[in-house]
């Protein structure tokens, strides 16, 4: 297990800096039980990823990730080197893994009606990880780093695709995040006040909790992961209530770009194009609140249809109302790429670029741009620069690697599937590619490097060989 620990202090840091990598210590005290989580953390992740259906979208994984930081920073939580996973799964879930994990199944997007309510569900995950619940139910007389290892191992189980798991293994983990009942009121009175101290409505939790209990009348006892682990009960709804109300009342208004991504998601799991227009046509249709966000899923399922002529009318006029809306101008770009007009689409978005330098869904959506009108010297160096603050993002790295061999830099390609490999627990692959980018180094300095790197991830399948 300290064989692990150690590794997995490889396996986070940067390629670029990869030789001042420090190994932390991993004595008595609470800051060295919080390092020692925060690596077993990432051990998980590398096995989740591996065997998790992940959703690979740009927009969605940003929006989460900026939701689950700002209420991060007004968190109790101490240790906030978080990694924030989206399950592409329609079932509805969330977990927050000791380290600072935390995943979200696109389901919850979908079922969630405003932003309050799904983020309430990410502010009680993130106070059961701010007072360390799982971690303290381990053991009484003190932390276990093999237990919470094997632990987190079951816990994959019922994360990637409860459809599929054994019963027994997914019954096992079930009840190992099963929190007590203390435990699930603290969450809810800390998940309130973080809401509070957001910005949110603390009204969201309440909310949800109706949302979730009518998914399942029997408070999920035959339902859901999320509601087996999570039980909702008239009591826990009203003690919601009460808590939100003692806080002033306040006006909030629901976010637009929770909207935006909730279509996204609700397109993503309709298949068949003509299915998907003729739905986003009739909510469209209905008005009211939701008309917006329909309107802009039906320019989507429009756009991967090919009808780009309608999807642009359809979205001009979104387009003039929020001209510097990210996710408006993403999908203005998306239909001059379907159109073939890949210079109009790289002009929109280094416009975009230059007024919101290192926005990740516009550089990944520049990258593409750049990739399919055969730019792939300005999508290499793009993307290269980019990797280099988002190492962890092993989609970046696939698609790196793809524009890499289009560019003819091999080397480079080499190596982005080696980061990429690693990433999802492939370690035997990752080392082969670095071996072929060996083979291609043009100079010692760049020899060493690879080396060095590949003595990290072969340290790393050592260790996770023998965990297995």
């Amino acid at each position: 297990m300290i064989r692990l620990l150690l590794l997995l202090a490889t396996l986070v840091v940067p390629a670029a800096s990869a030789q001042s990598y420090k190994i932390p210590g991993f004595g008595d005290g609470n800051a060295a039980l919080l390092n020692q989580e925060y690596y077993l953390g990432r051990a998980w992740l590398m096995s989740f990823r591996r065997q998790a259906p992940i959703l690979n979208d740009a927009l969605v994984q940003d929006y989460v990730e900026g939701l689950v930081y700002r209420l991060a920073e007004r968190s109790r939580l101490t240790d906030r080197r978080l990694e924030i996973i989206v399950v592409n799964n329609p079932t509805i879930n969330a977990f927050a893994i000791p380290g600072g994990i935390v995943g979200v199944h696109s389901g919850l997007l979908a079922q969630a009606e405003t932003q309050a309510q799904f983020s309430s569900v990410l502010a009680h995950e993130l106070a059961h990880l701010s007072q360390r619940h799982f971690s303290r139910d381990l053991d009484p007389n003190g932390h276990s780093a093999a237990a919470m290892a094997g632990l987190l191992n079951s816990l994959v189980y019922i994360a990637a695709d409860p459809a599929v798991t054994e019963p027994g293994g997914q019954a096992a983990a079930g009840s190992r995040l099963r929190y007590s009942r203390l435990n699930e009121q603290e969450a809810d009175d800390l998940g309130i006040q973080n809401q509070v101290a957001a910005g949110l409505d603390p009204g969201g939790a309440a909310a949800m909790f109706v949302v979730l209990q009518n998914e399942s009348p029997d408070g999920g006892l035959q339902s859901s992961d999320f509601l087996r682990t999570h039980p909702i009960t008239e009591i826990r709804i009203a003690d919601a209530k009460n808590r939100a109300a003692t806080y002033p009342i306040k006006i909030y208004e629901d976010s637009r770009d929770f909207q935006l991504m909730r279509a996204r998601v609700a397109l993503s799991f309709i298949k068949d194009n003509d299915t998907a227009i003729a739905h986003f046509r009739e909510q469209r249709a209905k008005g009211g609140r939701y008309a917006v966000p329909a309107q802009y899923a039906l320019v989507l399922a429009l756009t991967r249809s090919g009808e780009v002529g309608e999807a642009r009318e359809l979205l001009a006029p979104m387009r003039e109302f929020a001209p510097d809306n990210i996710t408006y101008k993403i999908a203005e770009a998306d239909i001059d790429i379907k159109a073939a007009k890949y210079d109009a689409a790289i002009a929109l978005l280094q416009k975009g670029l230059s007024l919101s330098p290192d926005n990740h869904p516009l550089t990944m959506s520049l990258a593409n741009a750049y990739f399919k009108g055969e730019q792939y010297s300005k999508a290499d160096k793009l993307l290269s620069g980019h990797a280099r603050s988002h190492p962890g993002d092993a989609q970046l790295w696939l698609l790196l690697a793809e524009i890499q061999e289009k560019a003819g830099n091999a080397l480079g390609a080499h190596q982005s599937r080696a980061e990429y490999y690693a990433l999802n627990d492939a370690i035997e692959r990752a080392i082969a590619q670095l071996n072929a980018a060996l083979s291609l180094a043009k100079n010692q300095i760049t020899a060493e490097r690879i080396q060095t790197r590949m003595t990290y991830f072969e340290t790393i399948g050592q260790a996770l060989d023998s965990l297995r």
